[in-house]
């Protein structure tokens, strides 16, 4: 037999960064259900690696806007708003590292947990605010 074992329509079908991007979503929704008007301007992105920094002013900026595994390898990272080097405006961004974040969660509800932790730090960091503000403890 040859072609798909599950038709491309079940979730069981899903590539592993699909899973993922549908659990960021998740976690995101209730965060931004709460915070709409504040996070206009904010993107949310996944990528599968953090990228080398290229010097040590680049591993400093990654490490105040980043969130560290014990590792040191960044979770996440929150890229501030500015100009690119057209001199076009950027916008606002948390990006989520998914390989880093599973390796570091020992199963799916653990993982889940996990990257709604680390959007809920980004965006308290984004807006300046104390992380439990953000997640409704405070």
């Amino acid at each position: 037999m040859r072609g798909p074992l599950y038709p491309s329509t079940l979730p069981v079908a899903s590539t592993r960064a699909e899973k993922f991007d549908a659990l960021v979503l998740d976690a995101l929704e209730p965060i931004e259900a709460r915070w709409r008007t504040e996070l206009t301007k904010l993107d949310v992105a996944v990528d599968d690696v953090p990228e080398v920094a290229k010097d040590t002013a680049d591993a400093a900026a990654d490490a105040e806007d980043g969130v560290l595994a014990d590792s040191g390898v960044p979770l996440a990272r929150l890229v501030r708003a500015g100009v690119d080097r057209r001199g076009q405006p950027t916008r606002a961004r948390i990006v989520l590292y998914r390989r880093p974040l599973e390796a570091r969660a020992k199963d799916s509800a653990d993982l889940a947990d996990l990257v709604h932790d680390v959007l809920v730090e980004q965006v308290a960091s984004y807006l300046g605010l104390d992380p439990g503000v953000i997640d409704g403890e405070s």
